[in-house]
């Protein structure tokens, strides 16, 4: 081999290393704003008490400062996906990020209810933006095949981690500073996040235009509002009051599919991707298991640690530390290795039926159990479950998109995930605001409740492992359906090194 020679391989090599650097580094910038943003979904559950008494909530009003940011979140993520499509992945993640710092300032400065819902509503906003644009990096920056699994299964294990995560974070924060802290130290995290955007790419996808369709964002935004308001309890509200939203809910949505399907020049959800059964089922399967895991599981159990076993917010948070341990192992190191060898459908249903069978241990609840007896067997499937169905789902979900539809399917999966959060919990507290009758004390009726709304979600989940044997299956990076059972997937290097 001559001198010229070894001099070139010293420069691929070098150019090589330069390029997984800089995909490692990607990773890692994205996971960490993927993190943040999910940290926020559950990061207020377990201060709920304290914002209550600090800020004179009602019993009514107290589940919006969940619910507000779940809204706009999943109502805004379709525009959010265009946006990275439109003008830019760092432009928009700055965008996202920005909005989603300043909110963060505001709510934990906020002196009433209506501000602190206010700017988790804004805060949402900014999470709609910075989402799909952390979904859509990944995908561009990796192609199909062992790389991209590798990824998403880092990416969603930060994801589930994020929203475990957010109880202790919360937890330590509410205890040993305040309730305000849980907000406000996303500021310096942001801060920091926006002075490394500059490795994300900066260019849109080649040959995409267009203009963004604010119409479609807003009848989706409305109609989604309008549906969980309606699906809230309230003792004031009149009931015509409730069929009204019911109505407008209905209407906006039946408007945001006309409008999509046939007015828009460029729709917010492009027909074209809802014809594919990955997409259009996929999402469905998806925004079914956020009714379960986005948002309730996390309220409930939050409720049932502090108001039957009367945990303080620090042990509650502790008692959620097995459920981000298990989500991490198992998404970061089980999942991808399984996904090599086992059809994508059969993990999961797998999971999903597994995640089942916890929530319905978990519903078996009373007032006599203790953490040990009645949270952490409970846990570990709902946890297992969780970490096995979620990336074999967003690799069905994400795989064979066009370049020019990477955006907007990101934001429609993550808008099918935190749609079903909101209206999940919204229904969920609907359904079991009854007091249970008998009961012998005040605990004892609060777990029965409690234990109702984990067995509604057990059912829910069942219901979606039936609907994933009608999933396609993930296709590699040849374009050829992977068989149920199959070695190792490989794929050109790309910077992530299995």
């Amino acid at each position: 081999m001559t001198g010229r020679e070894i001099d070139q391989q010293r420069s691929l090599a070098a150019a090589d290393g330069r390029r997984s650097a800089c995909a490692a580094g990607i990773l890692a910038l994205v996971c960490a704003a993927q993190f943040m943003v999910v940290l926020d979904v559950s990061v207020v559950n377990v201060a709920l008490p304290s914002i209550k008494r600090s800020l004179d909530f009602s019993a009514a009003a107290l589940p919006w400062v969940a619910t507000s940011y779940a809204l706009a979140f999943g109502g805004f993520l379709l525009l959010g996906g265009r946006l990275a499509d439109l003008y830019g992945h760092r432009r928009v993640f700055v965008a996202g990020l920005a909005v989603f710092t300043a909110a963060s300032l505001a709510g934990g400065l906020a002196t009433t209810a209506g501000l602190l819902i206010g700017a988790r509503a804004v805060q949402g906003l900014g999470a709609a933006v910075l989402a799909p644009v952390t979904l859509t990096v990944l995908t561009v920056t990796f192609p199909e095949g062992a790389a991209r699994t590798r990824a998403l299964a880092i990416w969603t294990a930060v994801s589930l981690a994020g929203g475990a995560a957010g109880n202790l974070v919360g937890g330590a924060l509410t205890e040993y500073l305040s309730w305000r802290s849980i907000l406000l130290v996303n500021v310096p995290i942001g801060v920091t996040a926006l002075a490394a955007a500059r490795l994300l790419p900066g260019g849109t996808v080649p040959g995409r235009a267009g203009r963004l369709d604010v119409p479609g964002a807003v009848l989706a935004t409305l109609g989604l509002v309008a549906i969980t308001y309606a699906l809230s309890p309230s003792e004031s509200r009149p009931g015509a009051v409730t069929a009204a939203l019911w109505a407008a809910g209905t209407l906006a949505v039946a408007a945001f599919a006309v409008v999509e399907a046939r007015l828009a020049a460029w729709p917010l959800l492009p027909p074209r991707l809802l014809r594919r059964r990955a997409v259009w089922l996929g999402n469905g399967v998806m925004l079914l298991a956020g009714a379960a895991f986005q948002v309730p599981m996390w309220y409930f159990l939050t409720l049932y640690m502090q108001n039957v076993l009367n945990l303080d917010a620090l042990q509650t948070g502790l008692g959620f530390l097995p459920h981000t341990v298990l989500t991490l192992l198992i998404g970061l190191r089980v999942t991808p290795r399984l996904m090599r060898h086992v059809d994508t459908r059969v993990l999961i249903v797998a999971g999903v039926w597994i995640a089942a069978a916890g929530f319905a241990w978990q519903s078996q609840i009373t007032a006599d159990d203790t953490y040990w007896s009645g949270v952490l067997g409970p846990a570990v499937l709902m946890s297992v479950g969780g970490a096995l169905f979620n990336t074999p789902l967003t690799s069905i979900v994400t795989s064979g998109v066009h370049a020019a539809d990477a955006g907007v399917a990101s934001g429609l999966m993550n808008t099918a995930k935190q749609v079903g959060g909101a209206v999940g919990l919204a229904a969920l507290v609907a359904l079991t605001t009854a007091p249970a009758s008998g009961a012998a004390s005040v605990e004892a009726a609060l777990a029965a409740q409690y234990g109702q709304a984990f067995a509604l979600t057990a059912g829910v989940l069942m219901v979606v492992g039936a609907l994933a044997f009608a999933l396609p299956p993930r296709r590699d990076d040849t374009g050829t359906a992977r068989p149920r059972f199959a070695g190792p997937a490989r794929s050109p290097g790309s910077g992530m090194q299995e």
